[in-house]
């Protein structure tokens, strides 16, 4: 595996009614990196935003679901989510105001 900076760990964020709903506890959802473990994903959301501290970090892995066209079976892509909490004193995260 190769050495992954903290700029490729986290893709985007994941913007559905739960998770804009979860926002007001001051809990964020992001795409990451497959790869990335938690220490990984804490450590890129404290320096890409800054003033934020994160408290817990929980990880969602999910297979790829099956897709078929015609008489060609495939796989879609793996996918990682990251839900991330932060501290009371913590900034909350800009890139979300505007939503």
């Amino acid at each position: 595996m190769a050495s992954i900076q903290y700029y490729d760990v986290i893709i985007r964020p994941v913007i559905t009614e739960k998770s804009m709903a979860d926002m007001g506890e001051k809990k964020y959802t992001f795409l990451v990196h497959p790869e990335a473990n938690k220490t990984q994903i804490k450590e890129a959301v404290e320096k890409m935003f800054e003033g934020t501290k994160v408290k817990s970090v929980n990880t969602i892995n999910s297979d790829g679901k099956k897709k078929r066209r015609g008489m060609v079976v495939g796989k879609t892509a793996k996918t990682k989510k990251a839900i991330v909490a932060l501290t009371e004193e913590s900034k909350d995260i800009e890139i979300f105001e505007g939503l």
